[in-house]
């Protein structure tokens, strides 16, 4: 079997110091021919992986070998306490200690190179998902990025280099590219090419774990190495399942502005809370998703569980575009407007052609984050209220919201999805609806929402397909400022009151010309620039006006 030949494979390596492991050794070729047949033999579709875009070949044997050793590692990293992990200071936060990191684990993807950072964290939760599905959405890359689409803005498998034994992922090996991201233009993405290996282990217990290819290509520059991270998933009662996540990159963070350095540093914007948190929220999302009947906490206009579905599935495409949109990745060139009046604004423009969920044209993104001194939870509250959209939302124009549904999904009231009806002033907007989701945990918040058609909006609520409502997205990210490295309400602020803050990101997408082919205008830019930095004041004189509780 395939699991089998991997382990054997790996045995011989298994224990074995630095300077024998063949990735660290001066050249791979110089492996023997014994080894290069094994690994032949365990797979059929060739002896060499093709890499990303052409790139340099990539030896098969040499991942595995990473693999099985990174699988090992992320065991015991899971398992470990002190000397390797140390208590912080609070009880709630660990230190790995990088000298017991190099002497537990002294083979693996080498050294540390010169000008890396290392960001290593450990979190453990219980989530209402059973262990077989969440295995199966870590190892599908589109399911994965849509479950943690805050985290990760695209992700993509480049070869299975083996699919597990039939019927389930147990010694699955992948091959795969992501870009990691924290909702801002002003956090720069993550790279990431690594291998992905699943196994199920003798006690019950199931093991993920990335381990970064980046040693493997030709590249001298790296901004970012995954070492062994990923989750243990215990198998609990009542479809439960104890997750284990350890996150562990080595990362160049220089170009972070200086306003997000504390949330980066703390683990907050990209270690192992963030993720388990996300986690948690998702998989109470999920449950309620799969909900066959309308739970009594839901109100309004939704009348069956197949309406509800649709909508919840709309709302779900509305985030993940969002998500996809608003961070600083490699993919999306932003150009700064400054001297707005607000920070300096980030625009950048995209084509939209042939997609039935977009409406067709010039889509203009425009995104800014600024701090704000106010604890996150109440920035949360202030702008999912429909009660007080009117203060800062300039499209429902002063009118009455109106909430129409309300589909609860999740512990908190906070994570929900509403439809809302703007009854304005002006007769020609008496039809316009906004789908809204808004979403909340301890390491950050979303208020996501979207203009929609009202004759679409009725096909979903009659459990229509959501995939032909065309969306564009608007919203805002809220992040606690990362200076007491809790997450849970910080202790001191960027400002100069020491008064807790937020880190606030406001994304607007607009349809400047319904015509692809358009020029864009610098009035259409101009018009953009000035509603978002009218949106910016609004808030802070809304929000701060109130005072911090």
């Amino acid at each position: 079997m395939q699991i089998d030949r991997i382990s054997g494979i790996a045995a011989k390596y298994v224990g074995k110091p630095m300077g024998s492991y063949p990735l660290l050794s001066p050249s791979v070729a110089s492996r023997s021919p014994l080894d290069l047949g094994i690994a032949g033999d365990l797979f059929r579709s060739g002896e060499l992986l093709r890499s990303v875009s052409g790139q340099q070949e990539v030896d098969k044997p040499v991942v595995i070998e990473l693999a099985v050793a990174a699988m090992e590692e992320l065991i015991r990293k899971a398992s470990m306490g002190e000397p390797l992990w140390t208590p912080g200071l609070d009880g709630s936060t660990e230190t790995l200690n990088e000298t017991e990191y190099v002497h537990n684990f002294p083979r693996g993807i080498g050294p540390k190179p010169f000008g890396l950072k290392t960001e290593a964290s450990r979190e453990t939760a219980l989530v209402i998902m059973n262990h077989v599905n969440l295995v199966e959405i870590l190892m599908d890359a589109n399911q994965w990025s849509t479950m943690f689409s805050g985290i990760v803005s695209r992700a993509t498998t480049l070869e299975v280099l083996s699919t597990g034994v039939a019927g389930n992922y147990n010694g699955a090996l992948q091959v795969m590219t992501s870009e990691f991201q924290v909702p801002s233009p002003l956090v720069p993405t993550r790279e990431s090419y690594f291998a992905r290996y699943c196994k199920q282990h003798s006690d019950g217990t199931w093991a993920v774990v990335d381990v970064s290819l980046d040693s493997l290509r030709q590249s001298t520059h790296v901004r970012c190495r995954r070492r062994p991270s990923g989750c243990l998933i215990q198998e609990m009662p009542n479809g439960y399942s104890k997750v284990t996540w350890v996150e562990h990159v080595e990362t160049d963070d220089r170009s972070v502005h200086s306003m997000y350095r504390p949330l980066v540093s703390s683990g907050l914007a990209f270690g192992a809370k963030r993720w388990v948190s996300t986690l948690d929220r998702q998989c109470e999302r999920l449950a309620s998703v799969m909900a066959s009947s309308i739970p009594s906490g839901d109100i309004g206009v939704i009348t069956t569980a197949e309406g509800r579905r649709s909508m919840l599935k709309l709302a779900e495409r509305m985030v993940v575009s969002f998500c996809g949109g608003v961070s600083a990745s490699t993919t999306h060139q932003w150009t700064t407007l400054s001297g707005s009046g607000a920070e300096d604004v980030r625009v950048m423009t995209r084509k939209s052609v042939d997609d039935p969920g977009r409406p067709p044209g010039i889509v203009l993104n425009a995104a800014t984050s600024f701090w704000i001194p106010v604890e996150p939870k109440r920035v949360f509250d202030f702008l999912r209220d429909e009660s007080t959209r009117s203060e800062w939302d300039i499209l429902s124009n002063g009118g009455v919201v109106q909430e129409m549904a309300h589909i609860a999904n999740g512990r908190d009231h906070g994570n929900c999805v509403s439809l809302l009806r703007v009854n304005s002033t002006n007769s020609s907007q008496s039809n316009m609806l906004i789908l809204q989701e808004s979403s909340t945990d301890v390491t950050g918040s979303y208020v996501i929402y979207a203009p929609v058609d009202v004759v679409a909006m009725n096909v979903v609520l009659n459990g229509g397909d959501p995939d032909y409502v065309a969306l564009l997205p608007s919203g805002f990210a809220i992040l606690p400022d990362g200076s007491d490295g809790s997450g849970e309400g910080c202790l001191s602020g960027l400002g100069e009151d020491g008064s807790g803050g937020s880190l606030l990101t406001v994304a607007f997408q607009i349809l400047v010309d319904s015509v692809p082919t358009a020029k864009l205008s610098l009035g259409s830019v101009a018009t953009v620039n000035n509603l978002i930095a009218c949106t910016v004041e609004r808030i802070k004189a809304a929000v701060s006006g109130e005072g911090v509780q």
